[in-house]
C-alpha cells in the first residue's frame, strides 16, 4: 500500500468536494432534519459524500468505507477503511455560517494512518501520514509552539451526537472550562477545530464521546503536528477508530501545556 498516493487520491478528492460545496453553498441547500437532536443534512452533504466515494473506490475498489451519510460501504472489518465526512459543519451552513470543512482518514485494522481536512473558504488543505508529520498546503511542516497566556488558554469543546443536555459530565467539564479558559469555542465543526490545533492558533481541545467518522483525521493532524492525546483522567488515548464511544473522549494540547489543562478539569 502506497500511503504517500493514497494521500493524493484523498487531497484531490477533498479539495474537489471542497468545491463542490463552496459552490453550492451560494445556491438553496436542499436543507431536512436528521434524527431526534436537531441535527440537519443538506443535499450538499449528499453530492459531497457522493463525489468522495467515487474517487475513493475508484482508487481502491476493494476498500471499506464508513461515510456520515451513507455509513457503511462494502464489507466490514477489512484490512483497510476509510472514514468520510463530506460536510463537517452543516449546522454552519444551514444557516449561512462559512465555517465548514472536508475530511478524510484512511485506517489499516483501526488504526488511522493518513488524515487530510481540507477548508474550502479559505481553500486550504492539511495532511498527515503516521510517523511522517503534518504539512499544509505550500508543504510547510506543522510544528505548533507553546505559547501560554496568562488569561488562560484558548480551547475548543466537541461532542457526540446523541448526548444529553443535561449530561453530568458534559456539566462538569463544560463549567470547568468555562471558569477557567480564556474562551471556549463551540465550532460545530470538530476538524476545524483540530487543524486550528495543529496550526497552533488554538491551545487545546477537550472532546466528550467525540463521533467516529469526524474524530481520526483531525487528531492524526494534530499528533503528527506534535500534539499529545489523552483519556480525559489523563491515562491513555485509544487511538483505534472501532474503540466503544466512551473512549472516545480526551484532552489535547501540546505536550508542555496537557499537564495544566488536565489539572483545569478535575
Amino acid at each position: 500500500m502506497d500511503l504517500d498516493h493514497a494521500r493524493t487520491v484523498a487531497v484531490e478528492a477533498a479539495e474537489a468536494a471542497g468545491a463542490l460545496l463552496l459552490e453550492g453553498t451560494r445556491g438553496a441547500l436542499g436543507t431536512r432534519a436528521k434524527g431526534e437532536a436537531g441535527d440537519v443534512v443538506t443535499d450538499l452533504d449528499l453530492a459531497s459524500e457522493k463525489l468522495l466515494l467515487e474517487r475513493i473506490l475508484t482508487a481502491y475498489p476493494s476498500h471499506t468505507v464508513i461515510a456520515e451519510e451513507s455509513g457503511l460501504v462494502g464489507a466490514a472489518g477489512g484490512e483497510w477503511t476509510w472514514l468520510v465526512d463530506p460536510l463537517d459543519g452543516t449546522n454552519n451552513v444551514a444557516i449561512g455560517l462559512p465555517t465548514y470543512v472536508v475530511g478524510v482518514a484512511l485506517c489499516r485494522d483501526g488504526l488511522p494512518l493518513l488524515g487530510v481536512v481540507h477548508d474550502p473558504v479559505s481553500r486550504q488543505t492539511w495532511s498527515a501520514l503516521r510517523g511522517k508529520g503534518a504539512v499544509a498546503s505550500s508543504g510547510v511542516r506543522l510544528a505548533p509552539p507553546y505559547a501560554p497566556s496568562p488569561h488562560g488558554p484558548l480551547l475548543a469543546w466537541t461532542q457526540g451526537y446523541g448526548i444529553a443536555r443535561d449530561d453530568p459530565t458534559v456539566r462538569r467539564l463544560k463549567t470547568a472550562l468555562d471558569l477557567n479558559a480564556r474562551r471556549v469555542l463551540q465550532l460545530w465543526a470538530p476538524l476545524l477545530a483540530w487543524a486550528m490545533l495543529a496550526r497552533g492558533d488554538i491551545d487545546g481541545i477537550v472532546g466528550y464521546r467525540a463521533g467516529m467518522v469526524d474524530l481520526p483525521a483531525g487528531a492524526l493532524l494534530a499528533q503528527e503536528a506534535g500534539i499529545e492525546i489523552r483519556a480525559l483522567d489523563g491515562g491513555r488515548y485509544e487511538e483505534c477508530v472501532d474503540a466503544p464511544g466512551g473512549e472516545r473522549s480526551f484532552v489535547a494540547a501540546h505536550p508542555r501545556a496537557l499537564p495544566g489543562l488536565l489539572s483545569l478539569l478535575q
